[in-house]
């Protein structure tokens, strides 16, 4: 097999550790070296949840660096600071595998693609949906032309647990770039994809905290309790059925120790939490060749489902990855055909460690990237034209955001 990859993960919350540490610390073929968090309680308690007891611990990359020879880093921190996390990596001989967004502005995706042509080092996107059986599936189907000349797709995302971004640092525009990018970033990349990445000319959209908002409580507080400020210590815990109560394993990463490292709270309440990210919303983009789709995205609901139609002169394909279906209707007479593609073990369907043996596949060099930083910058002006158009009510264009 050779050598082990030596891999650092940077930042160590849910996403740095319960899924890429997990991942690869099942793996022979990777080493886990080094956990870089701003919160030396942080790192210390996903160290003992995976398991590591070799593994030396970095409040910075710039310390990271003078000790370590990697051959990859992991990036997992907040959006706001991909940019600048990716940049110093590059620049200190790293390949990279960041999960998205690459970054929260054109700008920053530019710089990093620029500085990555210069240090011949790779980028790839943690676009993990383009890993799912179902998607990879309608992918061959779109190719082998079943549909025949797509023109117009849209897909409807019920995800009951995003509302606890409203709980999170993710209910802050200045921390996401807003959730089109760090959630619709995902969806839109899987339209470029699926389409053959068209150049997308314009997007408008519509977006709002409908639901989780202080006049939103759905029960009547009591005199002299207010709720919160964390779902753990709220006296209306037993009450709230919106309530996110972290678990003792949680807590070791996100407990009072914690928060008295870096004052940062995981559970707010959702529903008194300032924010100015969105709750719902719709997004619509127009490609050059006359493809239109849409993109919903709902975090209200006991419902959790990803779905698509995909609209072709051939057939109409509708896609289900809850239910792992994929249903081809034929334009005229003929059979209907729906294919249920088998469960796959991990996270996201299973596409989370496709996601991490591709990566290392291309750290060996085996494979080539599958999700370029140039594809991680066109999901990111998408998602950075819908910001734009949610908050100043108008239609952008794309190649605004490309203006030196």
């Amino acid at each position: 097999m050779g050598e082990k990859l030596k891999i650092a993960i940077i930042g160590t919350g849910e996403r740095g550790t319960c899924c890429f540490g997990e991942i690869l610390k099942n793996r022979d073929d990777v080493e886990i070296t080094a956990l870089c968090d701003k919160n030396p309680v942080r790192y210390r308690a996903a160290a003992r949840f995976l398991g590591l007891t070799d593994v030396k611990f970095y409040s910075s990359i710039e310390d990271m660096a003078k000790s370590e020879k990697l051959d990859a880093v992991i990036i997992t921190t907040p959006d706001y600071t991909h940019h600048q996390v990716a940049m110093t990596a590059l620049q200190n001989g790293w390949n990279v595998l960041i999960d998205k967004p690459l970054a929260t502005t054109v700008k920053g995706c530019r710089e990093v693609i620029e500085t990555a042509k210069k240090t011949g080092l790779t980028v790839m996107i943690g676009f993990n949906l383009r890993h799912h059986a179902v998607l990879k599936r309608l992918k061959q189907l779109i190719v082998d032309g079943v549909l025949g000349k797509v023109f117009i797709a849209e897909n409807r995302e019920f995800y009951d647990g995003g509302r606890t971004y409203m709980s999170r640092w993710n209910r802050f525009y200045s921390a996401t770039g807003g959730l089109w990018i760090h959630k619709g970033s995902h969806d839109f990349d899987i339209f470029n994809w699926l389409l053959d990445f068209p150049k997308p000319l314009r997007v408008t959209s519509f977006a709002a905290v409908n639901v989780l908002t202080p006049e939103g409580i759905p029960f009547e507080l009591e005199e002299g309790h207010e709720p919160g400020p964390g779902c753990n210590v709220c006296y209306y815990r037993e009450k709230c059925k919106d309530r996110w109560i972290l678990s003792d394993t949680e807590m070791e990463r996100w407990g009072e120790e914690a928060i008295a490292q870096d004052g940062y709270i995981k559970n707010l309440c959702m529903y008194t939490s300032e924010k100015d990210t969105h709750d719902n919303g719709i997004a619509m983009v127009e490609y050059e060749n006359g493809i239109k789709v849409s993109h919903f995205e709902c975090f209200i609901g006991a419902r959790a489902d990803r779905t698509y139609t995909v609209v072709g002169d051939r057939a109409i394909a509708d896609v289900s990855l809850a239910e792992r279906t994929i249903k081809i209707t034929p334009r005229w007479n003929g059979e209907v055909v729906t294919y249920t593609i088998p469960e796959e073990s991990g996270g996201h369907g299973g596409a989370d460690p496709s996601l991490v043996d591709t990566f290392c596949k291309v750290l060996r060099g085996e494979v080539a990237p599958n999700s370029t930083a140039e594809h991680g910058m066109l999901a990111s002006a998408i998602g950075q034209a819908a910001e734009i158009s949610r908050r100043e009510h108008r239609m952008v264009e794309i190649e605004e955001l490309f203006k030196d």
